[in-house]
C-alpha cells in the first residue's frame, strides 16, 4: 500500500514546517505529500464550505513546486484542483512546470468545485461545472500530446498555438478524479488516470470500486489510461488492520489527514512510516 499526508499548504503555509514535513515523510518511507484548494472561501462560512475564511490555502503549483525543491522522490498530488473554475491551458502550463521541475512526480487531483459562492466571486458558471471539467480534461491533453494542439469544444477552441516543455510523462500529468457523485464516478472511468476518495471507509471503498469497475466496462475505458488508480483518504487514523482491509478493497494509496501544525504532522508521518516499514 502507498502511503501519504495530506494538508501540505491546507492550513499549514510556513515554509521551514512544510520542508521538515517533507523531509521527514521522504526519511519515513512515505510515498506521497498532498495539499487541496480553494481560492477564496464564503465569509461568513456557509455550509458546505469545509474551512473558516481565514484558513490557509497556499496556490497547488507553487507549494507543490516548493516541495519538489525539498525533496527527491516524494509523489506530489492535489486532492483536488477545482478544474472547472480554471482556464485549461493555464492550468497546463502550471502543471507541466511542476511536473518539470520535479522530475515527473506530480499527480493531478481534480474536481469540479461544489462552492456556488467561489464560483460567484470567480466569474465560473457554477450550473455547467461538470461540463466544463469534462472539456478542461480533453483540452488539457491535447496541450501536452498533440504534435500541432487544437482544440475545438464548446467552452474553450485552440488552434495554430503550443506549449512547452511538455510533461516528462507520456500521456502528460496524470489525471486523477476526485468525487462520489454518479457524475464524478463516471469522470474518473472514462477519463481518469485515478479516482480520490475523501473520508471513505473500506466499505465503502469496496463499493465505489465495484461501481468504477462497471462503469468501465460499460463505457469501454480507453486502454491508454491504464488501471484505476485508487486513493482514498481515510475517516480515521490508520491502523495496520485498516491497511489491509483498504486494499481488500481495492485502494492503492492511503493518504491520511493530519492536524494542520508541524507538531501534529511530524507525529502523523512518523505513526504513517511505522505502517510502511
Amino acid at each position: 500500500m502507498k502511503l501519504g499526508i495530506f494538508n501540505m499548504g491546507t492550513g499549514i503555509s510556513e515554509p521551514a514546517s512544510l520542508r521538515a514535513i517533507a523531509e521527514a515523510a521522504e526519511a519515513s518511507g512515505l510515498e506521497s505529500l498532498w495539499c487541496g484548494e480553494h481560492v477564496v472561501l464564503p465569509k461568513p462560512r456557509v455550509a458546505p464550505s469545509p474551512a473558516d475564511p481565514e484558513h490557509h490555502f497556499l496556490h497547488p503549483a507553487v507549494v507543490l513546486s516548493y516541495l519538489a525543491a525539498c525533496t527527491e522522490t516524494l509523489k506530489l498530488g492535489t486532492g483536488i484542483v477545482l478544474i472547472a473554475q480554471r482556464n485549461p491551458l493555464v492550468l497546463a502550463k502550471e502543471f507541466a512546470s511542476v511536473d518539470v521541475v520535479s522530475n515527473g512526480r506530480v499527480i493531478l487531483g481534480i474536481g469540479a468545485g461544489y462552492l456556488q459562492p467561489e464560483f460567484d466571486a470567480i466569474g465560473a458558471p457554477f450550473r455547467e461545472r461538470g461540463r466544463r471539467t469534462d472539456e478542461a480534461i480533453d483540452a488539457m491533453r491535447a496541450l501536452w500530446n498533440e504534435e500541432d494542439p487544437s482544440f475545438d469544444g464548446r467552452f474553450w477552441q485552440f488552434s495554430g498555438i503550443d506549449a512547452h516543455p511538455r510533461p516528462t510523462n507520456p500521456g502528460g500529468v496524470p489525471i486523477h478524479i476526485g468525487g462520489h457523485s454518479d457524475a464524478a464516478l463516471r469522470r474518473a472511468a472514462e477519463r481518469g488516470q485515478g479516482w480520490y476518495g475523501w473520508m471513505q471507509d473500506p466499505e465503502q471503498t469496496a463499493d465505489y470500486v465495484r461501481r468504477m469497475g462497471e462503469l468501465s466496462k460499460q463505457l469501454g475505458r480507453p486502454d491508454e489510461l491504464g488501471e484505476l488508480e485508487i486513493t482514498i483518504t481515510p475517516p480515521a487514523r490508520l491502523t495496520a488492520e485498516a491497511v489491509e482491509q483498504y486494499a481488500e478493497a481495492g485502494a492503492h494509496r492511503l493518504v491520511s489527514l493530519a492536524t494542520p501544525n508541524e507538531r501534529s504532522m511530524l507525529h502523523a508521518v512518523e505513526h504513517l512510516g511505522s505502517l510502511a516499514d
